[in-house]
């Protein structure tokens, strides 16, 4: 079992957490791994600590957003297996090894996603998360949040055939992206813990939250969602008029 993993990270100043992030893609029982950091001309600590690990391939440089930088990523990568993983988030202990038998011993295989723990910013618990099963329809019509992207893993072969994250999107990139992976692949859910993401008030998803409701209701509506549907509405109320109540 010898496929080699690429694991992208998108970085602007997260020196604060970025070392958490590299510690733990080193920290798996599974040494065929590129860890590909593309940052956006950080100024905290960032390139200081991204200086002390010689085994990073990084680049630093101005970039048009996250899809533009793990795109970047992506046209870098070697490995068979991507995955992107944020610069504030950070992978549970030794879950490569068992993806990496999973795309092993199924070649049907493209897509495979886990289960998600969210922690704070001092990585204190907040809630264990069991990811629900990736249904293009519901995910269409009904609710896009329950996505999981920092516990998903995918081939390279299937980006291949689907193409790169839409950079239109600051928001929502991955949704868009799962949905087009959908209508041609199955998913792979393994019921375990991949990865702690940390949910704080200066993520992405916070900041730009009436941003990605509108960005929610455009990419459904693509996809065929009816102005009546409940992921419309949905979005529509809790995120663009009232974000602080429903977030």
């Amino acid at each position: 079992m010898d496929l080699k993993f690429t694991v992208i990270t998108p970085s602007l100043n997260q020196g604060i957490y970025i070392r958490d992030t590299i510690e733990t893609v080193l920290d798996q029982n599974y040494n065929n791994i590129e860890h590909i950091i593309i940052d956006g001309c950080s100024t905290d600590s960032t390139l200081q600590i991204l200086k002390e690990y010689p085994q990073l391939i990084w680049i630093s440089e101005p970039d048009r957003g996250a899809a533009n930088a793990i795109n970047k990523g992506i046209k870098m990568a070697k490995g068979e297996i991507i995955s992107w993983l944020n610069s504030d988030d950070y992978y549970d202990k030794n879950v490569l090894r068992d993806i990496a038998e999973i795309f092993w011993k199924n070649k049907e295989i493209d897509f495979v996603y886990g289960n998600l723990t969210f922690v704070d910013e001092n990585k204190k618990l907040i809630r264990i998360d069991k990811t629900e099963k990736y249904d293009i329809d519901y995910l269409i019509h009904k609710d896009p949040n329950i996505i999981r992207q920092p516990c998903t893993f995918f081939r390279k072969k299937l980006l291949d055939k689907v193409g790169l994250l839409d950079e239109e999107l600051k928001c929502v990139f991955d949704y868009d992206l799962f949905l087009r992976m959908l209508r041609i692949t199955n998913p792979y859910y393994i019921n375990k813990n991949i990865t702690f993401y940390r949910d704080y008030k200066n993520t992405l998803t916070r900041k730009y939250i009436r941003l990605q409701g509108s960005e929610i209701i455009k990419v459904a509506r693509k996809n065929g969602a009816k102005i009546t549907d409940k992921i419309i509405l949905s979005s529509f109320i809790k995120k663009k008029l009232f974000p602080f109540l429903f977030y």
